[in-house]
């Protein structure tokens, strides 16, 4: 993988100290004002953030002085199936606990695989729709300083109507460690100066009751559907190749199980041999409202482009 010089990498402390300020610099008013940032983490990577026992959290809480906090095992970013984790306090504390953070889960990246490159990977940031303007400036002028001052990238997600009350975007980072902390701190030292981003920070993890209303037995067994409104009969049957099927079941059919639970839909795999006509793709047949299949049609096309993606790389 590509890797940029970045004057962060070697001593984020010290780079910190000495990185030039955004267009608009906070004022030290703003430094010390508590806020937050929300990012999205995989559930396994959740796992190792928190720790046997929570050890990990609480070692990392202790030495960045940010607070730290997860949704749930059975709540994600709606049609992901990614929790989110939310870090709150002064921005250099949250950005020391985003740096323990995201080095943890390079860490363990790294036994896979051993470049001498340092890796660029992704960290998908959680913005309120009515906050991103500030972040893309007039005429994209201040995305653009930030992609420059940084040197990683930087996307934002268009608007998705699919989900009911869903009102933010996800702010895609692509870099190394350190282009990817430089660029979170332009960022949010930015948001900080929006009032609408910090009137959020008190209700982080809105998604769960809109899309994880149901009830769970302690084995994960027994799911109850949410009771909508809405008309349950639709149907839809979808296509998936005979090698990816794995994936969508997961083990013991954990990945079935987590996906008709996150979105409220019911789903059936065909037969092996019982293909789509003229393919050799397995029928995955989703059943319920309009909105459920939409999402846990999107959940399992989520899990086979990421195994796609891990070919290619």
């Amino acid at each position: 993988m590509e890797s940029t010089e970045s004057s962060y990498v070697s001593s984020p402390e010290a780079a910190r100290k000495r990185s030039p300020p955004p267009p608009k610099s906070p004022t030290s008013e703003n430094a010390e004002k508590p806020t937050y940032v929300r990012f999205l983490v995989s559930n396994a990577a959740a796992g190792s953030v928190i720790g046997k026992g929570g050890s990990t959290i609480t070692e990392f809480q202790s030495k960045s002085g940010a607070r730290i906090q997860l949704s749930r095992s059975h709540e994600f970013f709606p049609g992901t199936s990614d929790r989110i984790i939310m870090v709150s306090g002064a921005i250099d504390d949250i950005l020391k606990a985003v740096e323990l953070i995201l080095a943890k889960l390079l860490d363990e990246l790294n036994i896979k695989d051993n470049d001498d490159a340092e890796p660029r990977t992704k960290v998908r940031l959680i913005v309120s729709n009515s906050s991103c303007g500030s972040i893309i400036g007039k005429g994209g002028a201040t995305i653009k300083s930030f992609i420059e001052g940084s040197q990683a990238g930087i996307k934002i997600s268009p608007q998705d109507n699919n989900f009911y009350g869903l009102n933010d975007r996800l702010v895609t980072v692509t870099g190394t460690l350190g282009e990817q902390l430089q660029a979170i701190d332009l960022i949010l030292s930015k948001l900080c100066e929006d009032s609408h981003y910090s009137q959020a920070m008190h209700a982080p993890f809105s998604y769960a009751a809109t899309y994880n209303s149901m009830s769970y037995a302690p084995n994960g067994a027994g799911v109850k559907f949410p009771n909508h409104k809405e008309d349950h009969s639709n149907s839809i049957t979808i296509g998936v190749s005979d090698e990816h099927i794995g994936l969508v079941l997961g083990r013991g059919g954990r990945n079935i199980m987590e996906i008709s639970q996150v979105s409220g839909a019911r789903i059936k795999i065909s037969d092996r041999g019982d293909f789509m006509s003229g393919t050799t793709d397995r029928k995955v047949t989703i059943t319920g409202s309009q909105r459920a299949i939409h999402q846990a049609e999107s959940m399992i096309l989520q899990k086979v482009a990421n195994a796609s993606e891990r070919v290619m790389d």
